[in-house]
């Protein structure tokens, strides 16, 4: 089992920056992908971005790309979500999620953290 754990969520203004952390634990050696995904009241779940685990492959959705940047610190095991000029629209519960693959289907993903809310004020 991996275990993801969000954090840095919260609210903010029009144009400010967040960043959000997800660390995972477990059996790591089974992840070969990292995924952000978020969820708007009454909205399906969508793809924010993804990489792989060894490098290969980045992809951001178009909505965010230029705003947002993955990174992440093997050392602390942990996956960040860097989230600047942001906009209302971006609020939303923010989910990351591991898996095989990289790609932009929530169901191409096995575990998902508790997500955490950012809230963008106009």
């Amino acid at each position: 089992q991996v275990q993801l754990v969000e954090s840095g969520g919260g609210l903010v203004q029009a144009g400010g920056s967040l960043r959000l952390s997800c660390v995972v634990s477990g059996r790591t050696n089974n992840v070969q992908a990292m995924g952000w995904f978020r969820q708007a009241p009454g909205k399906v779940r969508e793809f924010v971005g993804a990489f792989g685990i060894s490098g290969s492959v980045t992809r951001y959705a178009s909505s965010v790309k230029g705003r947002f940047t993955i990174s992440r610190d093997n050392a602390r095991n942990t996956v960040y979500l860097q989230m600047n000029s942001l906009k209302p629209e971006d609020t939303a519960v923010y989910y990351c999620a591991a898996g095989n693959f990289a790609g932009t289907t929530p169901s191409l993903y096995d575990y998902w953290g508790q997500g955490t809310q950012v809230t963008v004020s106009s």
